[in-house]
């Protein structure tokens, strides 16, 4: 009897626990089971999936396509009962969602309750976070990255741009003066982030051209929502995405500085998912719902 399927679900589960035995305690199988149950897929398919050494076990390229593909079609077949057993104008089961945190509070979860009043059935797991997970490890069918994309084999659905801006709040300029020019920004304390993909510099524009400006600040933070409260805190500029400061511009508890250095200064926000084409119905009405509204938040001015 062809049990590719089967199949596939302890190929994942390995993946997943990192281990043979780990695996094969989470199935309730014995390792030499697993073990055997791998090489007849390697066998099959004439590839080595999985490098084994005696202290991890790492994928080659063969084998992340086969766990991204396995990863999809198991979710399609999870999709197909539940739709049949609850019928199928019903869609239904939990869709693992990541964004950013100043993303997921400002667009996200304003339209959670709209979603579920068109899709009653289907639980959202939200975690907010702005770290780059991985999707795979972290089982996370759609994550809303902000920045360029790394070459990968996992699809997009591009959302819009975000637009930087350079902002303080009107008692901190009070205090230290607005900077004219770029130059004067090695006289202010200008909060950052601790991420490692972040260098301690503005790219700004000065004499036409973009150059990677030097900043320095009594504060790094793992996050927007952070460095955006201690600016309006009047601790110091900051440089956020422009959805991210709207209201507080309009508000007048930020103030836009140095306005000019910062055109051209954007990041692309994209939502990447698993399953290519076999895309798993609940998540397909994820994106669906979520990709039109997504993208009308960030061109509101």
């Amino acid at each position: 009897m062809d049990n590719r399927a089967g199949e596939m679900q302890v190929f994942t589960r390995v993946v997943e626990a990192g281990s043979f035995s780990e695996a094969a305690r989470l199935l309730q199988m014995t390792p030499s089971t697993v073990s055997k149950l791998l090489n007849r897929i390697e066998q099959r398919l004439g590839v080595r999936l999985l490098e084994r050494s005696t202290r991890r076990l790492s994928l080659t390229d063969e084998g992340q396509i086969y766990y991204e593909r396995s990863l999809g079609l198991l979710a399609e077949l999870d999709d197909i009962e539940q739709e049949l057993s609850k019928g199928a104008a019903s869609a239904g089961g939990t869709v693992r969602v990541n964004a950013s945190v100043a993303f997921g509070v400002l667009g996200l979860e304003p339209l959670l309750p709209a979603f579920w009043q068109a899709h009653p059935n289907i639980i959202v797991d939200l975690s907010l976070s702005d770290d780059i997970i991985d999707l795979y490890m972290e089982r996370t069918d759609v994550a809303f990255r902000v920045g360029s994309l790394q070459n990968s084999t996992m699809m997009a659905r591009r959302i819009g741009v975000a637009r930087r801006k350079i902002v303080a709040a009107p008692a901190y300029l009070e205090r230290h003066g607005m900077p004219q020019t770029i130059e004067d920004l090695g006289q202010h304390n200008c909060l950052g982030f601790n991420f490692r993909r972040m260098a301690p510099v503005w790219p700004l524009r000065e004499s036409g051209r973009i150059v990677d400006r030097a900043v320095h600040g009594s504060l790094v933070a793992n996050n927007g929502e952070t460095v955006r409260r201690m600016a309006i805190a009047g601790v110091g500029l900051a440089r956020l995405g422009d959805y991210h400061v709207r209201a507080d511009l309009a508000a007048g508890r930020l103030v836009e500085v140095l306005a000019s250095a910062v055109e051209g200064d954007e990041e692309e926000i994209n939502a990447l998912y698993l399953g290519g084409r076999r895309l798993a119905h609940r998540v397909r009405v994820f994106l669906d719902f979520m990709a039109p509204r997504l993208q009308g938040f960030l061109q509101q001015r």
